[in-house]
C-alpha cells in the first residue's frame, strides 16, 4: 500500500534526535513571531503592480540554482514558476539564494514571496506554510562509488554497517528520513549544497549522497566522476512498512491563499497540456516524474 507523506515522525520526534541550528530554526519562537508580522493576504496585489515576485532558493541543481556561465537564476523550479508567473501577469522572477534550513523562515521573515526550491511536502512543513499542488514526484536515491561496493541501496545498509558515513544536507526530507530509518545521528554528515555533498564523496569522507534520484541523476551527468546513481525508491515506513510517496512544490505564506489558488489553477492548465514536462524536461524530469493528480492536500493531511 502506498501513503501520501513523506515520513510519519513528528515534528518534536525529528528535533529531539536531529538537532542542529538549521533544524531548529525551522521551529523556533523567532519564526512563530515573524509570521504573525509578514504575509496579509495582499502579496497577489503587490507582485502584479510591481511586476515581479522574488523566490527564494537554495542553489540545489536541478531545482533552483544560478547558472555559472550566465549568472541568472534557472532550474526546474524557477522556469516553472516564470512560465505559471507569465499567465498570472507577473512578467518577472527575481531570487535571493539562502541555505536549505533558511528557506522557510526566510518566506515567513518576508525576505522573498515563495520558495522556488523543488521542496518537499511534509505534514510538518504544511503546519507552517502553504504549499501550491505538487509539480513533481520525488523519489530517494543514493550516490556511491562506482560498482557500488558497500552494496547500498537502503538506508538499512547504514543501520547494519556503523563504518559507514551517509551524506544528506542539511534540514531535508532525506535527513528526516534517515533518522526515522535509524541511521545514527553519528553516522550521518550534513552539506549545506550539493557541491559540498559530491566534495565529501569525492574525498572519501563519506561513503553515500542521499537525496532525490532527480538531483544525483543531474549531479552525476554535469560532475562526473568515478561514481553511480543507485535504483530510484519510495521509502518504507519503518513502522508500517507503508510506502512513502513524496512530492515537491512552492512554499507560500498561509495569508496567501488566493495566490496559491491561482498558481495551483494554471498548473493544472499545463498538466492537462503537457506543457508541465516541456518545461521541467529540460532539468533531467521525466513522465515518471509527474505528479497525476495527487494535491498538496494529500500529502499534508497523511498522517
Amino acid at each position: 500500500m502506498t501513503r501520501y507523506t513523506q515520513s510519519s515522525l513528528g515534528r518534536r520526534r525529528f528535533l529531539a534526535r536531529a538537532g542542529g541550528a538549521g533544524v531548529a530554526a525551522l521551529l523556533g519562537p523567532t519564526l512563530l513571531s515573524s509570521c504573525s508580522r509578514v504575509g496579509t493576504g495582499n502579496t497577489f496585489d503587490r507582485i502584479r503592480e510591481q511586476g515581479y515576485i522574488n523566490v527564494g532558493f537554495a542553489n540545489e541543481a536541478p531545482y533552483g540554482f544560478t547558472d555559472l556561465a550566465t549568472g541568472q537564476l534557472t532550474g526546474e523550479a524557477p522556469e516553472l514558476a516564470r512560465a505559471v508567473f507569465r499567465e498570472l501577469g507577473v512578467p518577472e522572477v527575481r531570487g535571493t539564494q539562502v541555505q536549505f534550513g533558511g528557506l522557510i523562515p526566510g518566506l515567513l521573515g518576508g525576505q522573498f514571496d515563495m520558495v522556488a526550491a523543488g521542496m518537499s511536502i511534509t505534514p510538518d512543513r504544511c503546519a507552517q506554510v502553504a504549499f501550491t499542488d505538487p509539480d513533481f514526484l520525488s523519489r530517494t536515491a543514493f550516490l556511491v562509488p562506482e560498482g557500488n561496493p558497500e552494496r547500498i541501496e537502503r538506508f538499512t545498509a547504514f543501520t547494519e554497517n556503523p563504518d559507514l558515513v551517509l551524506c544528506v544536507l542539511n534540514a531535508t526530507v532525506e535527513q528526516e528520513m534517515a533518522l526515522a530509518q535509524g541511521v545514527p545521528a553519528e553516522q550521518i554528515q550534513t552539506a549545506p549544497d550539493t557541491p559540498s555533498a559530491y566534495e565529501l564523496l569525492q574525498t572519501g569522507r563519506i561513503d553515500a549522497v542521499a537525496l532525490t534520484s532527480i538531483s544525483l541523476r543531474w549531479m552525476l551527468d554535469q560532475r562526473g566522476g568515478p561514481f553511480e546513481v543507485t535504483d530510484a525508491f519510495f521509502p518504507a515506513d519503518p513502522e508500517t512498512g507503508e510506502e512513502i510517496l513524496g512530492g515537491g512544490g512552492f512554499a507560500l505564506r498561509p495569508a496567501d491563499r488566493d495566490l496559491v489558488d491561482a498558481f495551483d489553477a494554471q498548473l493544472a492548465e499545463f498538466k492537462d497540456s503537457g506543457r508541465l514536462l516541456e518545461i521541467i524536461e529540460p532539468f533531467g524530469f521525466t513522465e515518471q516524474e509527474l505528479p497525476g493528480d495527487l494535491t498538496a492536500r494529500q500529502l499534508c493531511e497523511a498522517a
